[in-house]
């Protein structure tokens, strides 16, 4: 078993150098080579071996839980129309067509529908990596094409909830729906409860203990436990590991324990689809080549005009439609997860297993080249970009100084700024907690208002919705992240700068409207690193 895992490593490691260097996807690389080293090739590796399915599903549980942990909530949010008419109705359009043509060629209804979920996804990694090389995340094209990805992201929870209904081919009863809902109902509750408790309690407590041993600990613990539960409410492994990454979602370890699992999570990743490659069957291309062929044209075109028509109902321009409709048009790896958890539950033979991953790996061969070619030929670069900052709706600070200023948090930074403030002219109101704190400043002449800038009331007395510019130097970034949502239903287009104590907080705290952060960490980083080259 050790020698198999070493051969999948450095196969994986000889892909993973090929595909860089051709510019292609690491994935593709993995598929591939195991392929190779598989069992019907140079039969290197028996990819049925029961300890390497063991492990390929421990790079599903990591996948999993690093996309449960990079899951925005606040960013499905404000994702709105982009993420739900988007993401729906590119899943619709995909699913129903090539369901009722799979049901039509044969396939049961549960093998029809679990396989058409399967089409229907896309790759998050791939596409945004493109994307972010072209530098078009921020474009309007950018932002709906990873509006349409998240839906994906979250649509996969409810299917992987599906698939222990189908096994067995038996009539699905009420009582077998009820006990889903029941255990899919105490799983939310125990994540959302859970979430809390690490969120205000165990991270606080880790933090202060400056160990990052105990951090990772602490994360594989509740990974495992969490995953352990969902398995003995017989539901899958792989929603356990992604309810385990929102409990960790959204504190202030959140960047930290990401960093820690991130090189395990790329390791166990390319055994897994090594492990895919694997799997196949490259006698199955020649057996089926014609009708892999016409899947493989059939899914490319269905998946494309989905796509287009779905960006298109987001009010992006038929253009950019076509644009990046056509780079969606492929399998991704929840595809290939999917179906590899619908072929171990047997709810999908394994011809159609094995024809779904040889569709999915002709497509993302074309992925890259589809979708560089969309966005260059179709939909070019420079005129997206204009048509981004023409539709940016980002707060931005004034250009000249304004007239009326709110500074929250009379601590020493506070007060400077005040004090700075107001020797440019400004009028400004000073919030904080203390009364002692703002007695100088009331003596002075300033507006103050003493109370918790949390409570809206306390913000509308320091007259927020009058207010050019705000400055936020609360001492707790949890604060200062409830402070500016509450600040931002009052008045949604001041522009605010926050200082923050921790890197990690400056994502949370830009998508909450900060138009500027300020981290101490990074700062004090800064200036150490500034003294010690001084000193060379």
């Amino acid at each position: 078993m050790l020698l198999d895992l070493l051969i999948i490593l450095a196969a994986g490691l000889l892909g993973g150098l090929v595909c860089r260097w051709l510019n292609l996807p690491l994935m593709l690389g993995y598929l591939v080579v195991g392929v190779v080293i598989s069992r019907a090739a140079f039969g290197w590796v028996d990819g049925h071996h029961k300890d390497i399915h063991h492990i390929a599903e421990a790079g599903v549980i990591l996948l999993l839980f690093t996309i449960g942990l990079e899951f925005s909530l606040n960013e499905v949010g404000k994702m709105g129309r982009y993420l739900l008419i988007g993401g729906g109705v590119q899943m619709l359009l995909v699913a129903l067509p090539v369901g009722a043509l799979l049901y039509l060629t044969g396939r049961t209804p549960q093998a029809s529908a679990l396989l058409a979920a399967a089409v229907a996804f896309s790759s998050t990694v791939v596409v945004f990596r493109i994307l972010t090389e072209l530098g078009q995340t921020g474009a309007p094209h950018g932002q709906r094409a990873v509006g349409v990805l998240l839906f994906q992201d979250a649509a996969l929870v409810p299917l992987l909830l599906v698939i222990p209904l189908l096994t067995g081919g038996e009539t699905v009863g009420w009582t077998d729906i009820l006990v889903l809902i029941g255990s899919t109902a105490g799983l939310i509750v125990a994540v959302i409860v859970l979430r809390y408790i690490v969120r205000y309690v165990a991270a606080p407590q880790l933090a202060k203990l400056r160990s990052p041993e105990l951090v990772l600990l602490s994360a594989v613990v509740i990974l495992g436990v969490v995953t352990y539960a969902t398995v003995w409410l017989e539901l899958p492994a792989a929603l356990g590991a992604f309810a385990a990454g929102l409990i960790f979602n959204g504190n202030r370890l959140t960047a930290q324990v990401d960093a820690l699992i991130l090189p395990f999570r790329q390791t166990f990743s390319a055994i897994f689809f090594v492990s895919l490659g694997l799997l196949l069957q490259p006698g199955i291309l020649q057996t089926s080549f014609v009708s892999i062929g016409l899947m493989l044209l059939a899914v490319l075109s269905i998946k494309a005009a989905a796509a287009i028509v779905a960006l298109r109902l987001t009010a992006l321009p038929w253009r950019s439609a076509v644009g990046m409709g056509v780079g969606l048009a492929h399998l991704g790896e929840f595809s290939l997860v999917l179906g590899l958890e619908a072929s171990k539950s047997e709810v999908i033979h394994d011809d159609d297993y094995q024809k779904l991953l040889c569709v999915g790996l002709l497509s993302l061969i074309l992925t890259p080249f589809l979708l560089r070619w969309g966005l260059r030929r179709i939909a070019p670069v420079d005129r997206l970009a204009r048509d981004a900052a023409e539709s940016s709706s980002h707060d931005h600070l004034p250009g000249e100084l304004p007239r009326t200023a709110l500074v929250i948090g009379a601590g020493l930074i506070g007060r400077q700024v005040t004090s700075q403030l107001e020797t440019m002219g400004c009028d400004v109101c000073l919030v904080d907690l203390s009364p002692v704190n703002l007695h100088p400043f009331a003596l002075q002449g300033f507006h103050t208002v003493a109370g918790d800038a949390r409570d809206a009331h306390v913000l509308r007395r320091a007259r927020v919705e009058k207010a050019e510019l705000v400055v936020l130097v609360v001492p707790d970034d949890d604060a200062a992240l409830s402070t500016l949502r509450t600040l931002r239903d009052l008045n949604k287009t001041v522009p605010v700068i926050v200082r923050c104590r921790y890197h990690g907080n400056e994502h949370p705290l830009r998508e909450a409207g900060a138009a500027h952060v300020i981290s101490e960490e990074s700062r004090a980083a800064q200036a150490l690193l500034k003294l010690l080259s001084e000193m060379e």
